[in-house]
């Protein structure tokens, strides 16, 4: 009864049909009240079902661990015929072969069974498909981590002890010998946006040996070094990291100044050339001195210059005077 309601379903409730509805109350209660009784005890037969349905899908693999009491389905008496002979490899991996793919079909029948099997749409029905999906799910997870092969290991040092050079995360790098500071230099180039808590140094006095993301780069060093005095920074320009080691032995030697520039050993070879053979005129006897003038009156240059007979251009002319 609700006696506040107006109206219901867009329609106004009249008058009329008050007094009909209280008149139907008590008798429709009573329906009510049966049909909640048949209701609980319905739901009652359902859970009782689904207990027992969920305890025979955990008998039925009990069933099936007694029936393979081996790892292979086979008893054994005899502790030494565990072991299969070199003879029986073959035939062994055979029968496994076969055991899958007796297994997939079984699973494959399974699955086809269940999801054919009519159920009730109840809490429980549901709650049994969502658990066979992830148990379906487990063991499909379960089966690709088996088939996953782990990596084995990089060997960074063989069983005699020698120490091997490994670059895993395939690195661009050089290793320089500063002969003036008497160090290694190691420039390797990692990413220059890689977190350095990524990177890990360990400096030993024979090899060193850095770890990227978990994977080894490890190189021999041409000679000890000293570890505690190593440094090991990363380049503001290129992100690379730089590991300077000191050596063990040896010194420091002093950069050579620019004024102290070395002279070269070599003997500059001349040859010997007699002086009066000089092809350059002597420069201090260019002028001669001239010899003093007889002092005295002037003298005027009397006689004729010299004629040269062989020039054929000369004219004796008697006319021309002289050239004084």
């Amino acid at each position: 009864m609700l006696p506040q309601l107006k109206w219901l379903d867009g329609k106004e409730i009249e008058r009329s049909e008050r007094i009909q509805a209280m008149q139907d109350y008590p008798q429709v209660q009573v329906q009510i009240k049966a049909q909640e009784a048949d209701y609980l005890y319905k739901r009652a037969l359902e859970r009782e079902a689904a207990q027992e349905k969920m305890t025979e899908k955990k008998i039925e693999p009990r069933k099936l661990h007694k029936k393979n009491p081996g790892f292979d389905g086979r008893w054994y008496t005899d502790i030494d015929n565990t072991l299969p002979q070199s003879s029986e490899n073959k035939e062994n991996s055979s029968e496994t072969d076969r055991d899958n793919e007796a297994v997939g079909t079984d699973e494959e029948e399974k699955d086809k069974e269940f999801w054919q099997q009519p159920s009730l749409y109840t809490p429980e029905s549901r709650l049994e498909t969502h658990q066979y999906l992830e148990e379906k799910r487990k063991s499909k997870e379960g089966r690709s981590d088996e088939k996953k092969k782990e990596k084995p290991q990089r060997t960074l040092v063989t069983a005699e002890g020698r120490i091997l050079n490994v670059n895993e995360p395939k690195l661009d790098f050089s290793l320089a010998d500063d002969e003036e500071n008497n160090q290694f230099v190691l420039d390797l180039a990692i990413h220059r946006h890689l977190d350095i808590s990524l990177v890990d140094v360990d400096i030993q006095p024979n090899y060193i040996k850095v770890l990227v993301k978990k994977k080894p780069f490890q190189i021999v060093l041409p000679a000890e070094v000293k570890p505690d005095s190593s440094t090991a920074k990363r380049s503001q320009t290129t992100g690379h990291l730089v590991v300077a080691m000191p050596k063990a032995t040896g010194q420091i030697q002093a950069k050579p100044s620019c004024n102290n520039l070395q002279k070269s050993t070599k003997t500059v070879e001349k040859l010997e050339v007699d002086p009066k053979a000089y092809s350059f005129p002597d420069l201090a006897n260019i002028v001669k001195e001239r010899s003093s003038a007889p002092q005295g009156p002037l003298q005027l240059q009397t006689g004729m210059p010299k004629v040269i007979e062989n020039n054929e251009y000369f004219i004796d002319d008697p006319d021309v005077p002289p050239l004084i």
